[in-house]
């Protein structure tokens, strides 16, 4: 049996800036901590089923057979490959649709209608099972939802990685390359989120804690969209500012059936591979644009 992948995004990009370190062999992750959640849920809820996976995987061999692949969090829908298992994943409405090769998923959920909407049309089977899996850290780790309840943050702001260069300098400003468990304590711990990172409001939101959307200068709004779509809002007001946010607080908060997506959440694929005969094997991978 081969092995089976969770993919999620976390490019490799150059330490120096430029045209320059284009060039050098000096690389290092992304890490969004957005992006890095989808490990995160994966793992936790495989444990609720006795699936234990390591923290890390060894890298996989060029020569060996093509892994199936998991895609969970984040916009990612253009990596699929036929064959790949699809469960809570968006389309990223930045790429081309020629950039979407597969003809054959297996799709579970997606974030939210817009992205069911792209498959069926084009000839994909997706069923009406909507949330974005960030929405189950609650579940996976519990100890947030213990420190949610005390909130010593009176506001911290949540840039996409992409807007950072136009986020003006505060205190209450974090960076969403910081290590992942520090962002979802930060956001656990705040009175107000205001953020252009979608995971930022996804995970506040499954919290408990008041977040409003600014809109961002880099992001396509087709995610964000996609996303509340998929908790049942159609009339949520996104702020032109950081000023109009915090003079709107949070949004309403959404009331989203996770059953559907838990129960749509496929454990068998690694369950399965768990009481395989000796041979079979478990991966959990990174992958990213390069």
């Amino acid at each position: 049996m081969t092995a089976i992948e969770l993919f999620h995004y976390d490019p490799r990009l150059p330490v120096v800036p430029g045209r320059l370190g284009s060039r050098l062999p000096w690389r290092r992750p992304l890490s969004n901590f957005g992006d890095l959640l989808g490990p995160v849920v994966v793992r936790g809820l495989l444990a609720r089923h006795g699936v234990h996976l390591p923290a890390q995987a060894p890298p996989a061999r060029a020569d060996g057979p093509p892994r199936q692949r998991l895609l969970s969090i984040g916009s990612v829908l253009h990596y699929a490959r036929d064959g790949d298992v699809v469960w809570g994943s968006g389309r990223n409405a930045k790429m081309e649709d020629a950039l979407h090769r597969f003809t054959r998923l297996d799709v579970r959920a997606v974030r939210g209608p817009l992205t069911r909407d792209f498959l069926l049309a084009r000839g994909v089977p997706c069923p009406p099972v909507y949330g974005d899996p960030g929405l189950l850290v609650p579940l996976v780790l519990p100890e947030l939802v213990a420190l949610s309840r005390q909130r010593p943050h009176p506001l911290t702001i949540v840039p996409n990685y992409n807007d950072l260069g136009w986020m003006p300098p505060s205190d209450a400003l974090l960076d969403p390359r910081s290590p992942w468990m520090d962002c979802l304590r930060r956001i656990a711990q705040s009175a107000l989120v205001v953020a252009t990172s979608l995971h930022a409001v996804v995970v506040a939101e499954a919290l408990g804690v008041p977040a409003r959307l600014v809109r961002s200068r880099a992001e396509h709004p087709f995610k964000y969209q996609d996303y509340y779509l998929g908790t049942g809002r159609s009339d949520v007001r996104i702020a032109d500012s950081l000023a109009q946010a915090l003079r709107w607080g949070g949004e309403p908060p959404p009331s989203p059936a996770i059953g559907p997506l838990l129960d749509s959440f496929p454990h068998e694929l690694w369950t399965a591979a768990a009481a395989a005969p000796p041979g079979g094997s478990v991966h959990l991978g990174a992958e990213g644009a390069a």
